[in-house]
């Protein structure tokens, strides 16, 4: 690109005006996805970036998602997180777009050095300080596992997961950014009023939270039940922001991780 690029550091309100007011142009799909995702450009004021637009009308029906939209919950996961003062979610706009109203997410590049912090590892050389969270075999039959790092960073991907009540954490949807930050994008199917988490990020399964997860949860309790929730309201269910309240009373109570839960899978498939 030959105009200046904005990076996730810079100034957030800018980052948000651009996603939201700049002209979408689009490069391509991602084909891997399972509903319409594609890659684009946004420009404004000289300023370019890449970005990540997900049209409504390109969603799927899911019948266990019956109210709102994919989009829309992009949107909120990304106001959650800005709201934990955690900045996990990149900048995250709902805007018009080439295909019509959609969510349009900051693109985040991951440098070619960056090291994996999720993944499939032979079961033998598990790297130190790694959690395996499942078994797995490759086509020889060689023995894996499933397994991620024991970082601080992705403990409090693991904790906002379980406040949004996320779904579908595959390890693909983890990204190392610039300067070592951690992003976790894709959170279309998060926040439902009943219990649906699903990620590959167990490995602190009903260890105590940190402190200062305890104080983001108390805060968020207090942001959630204000004026926040109304803002949250735009884009979810009123049923839907009073759980997501309760969710966040009930880890902060029981100052724990969440365990896997019996009643469903508990990780998503693929995983990766």
């Amino acid at each position: 690109m030959t105009s200046s690029e904005l990076r996730p550091r810079q100034d957030e309100r800018a980052a948000l005006r651009l996603l939201h007011d700049g002209e979408l142009e689009l490069e391509g799909r991602l084909v891997d996805a399972s509903n319409t995702t594609l890659r684009g450009i946004v420009t404004l004021d000289g300023v370019s970036a890449r970005c990540v637009y997900k049209p409504v009308r390109g969603e799927r029906p899911l019948w266990d998602f019956p109210d709102g939209t994919l989009a829309g919950r992009e949107v909120a996961a990304y106001l959650v997180s800005r709201a934990s003062g955690w900045g996990l979610v990149p900048p995250t706009v709902l805007r018009d777009g080439p295909f019509g109203p959609g969510s349009c997410q900051l693109w985040i590049d991951e440098p070619e050095d960056a090291e994996p912090l999720v993944g499939f590892v032979p079961a033998d050389a598990l790297p130190p300080r790694w959690f395996p969270v499942a078994a797995a075999r490759d086509d020889d039959g060689a023995a894996y596992a499933l397994a991620h790092a024991d970082d601080p960073r992705l403990a409090r991907l693991a904790v906002l997961d379980a406040v949004i009540n996320n779904a579908d954490r595959k390890g693909g949807h983890v990204l190392v950014g610039p300067e070592d930050r951690i992003y976790g994008v894709d959170h279309g199917v998060s926040f439902h009023v009943e219990e649906k988490l699903r990620t590959v990020l167990w490995g602190w399964a009903g260890r105590q939270l940190p402190p200062d997860a305890v104080e983001m949860l108390d805060g968020l309790v207090d942001q959630v039940t204000g004026a926040f929730g109304e803002e949250l309201a735009e884009h979810l269910t009123i049923s839907e922001v009073a759980e997501l309240a309760a969710r966040c009373e009930r880890l902060r109570d029981a100052g724990a991780f969440p365990l896997p839960s019996e009643d469903w899978p508990a990780i998503p498939w693929p995983p990766m």
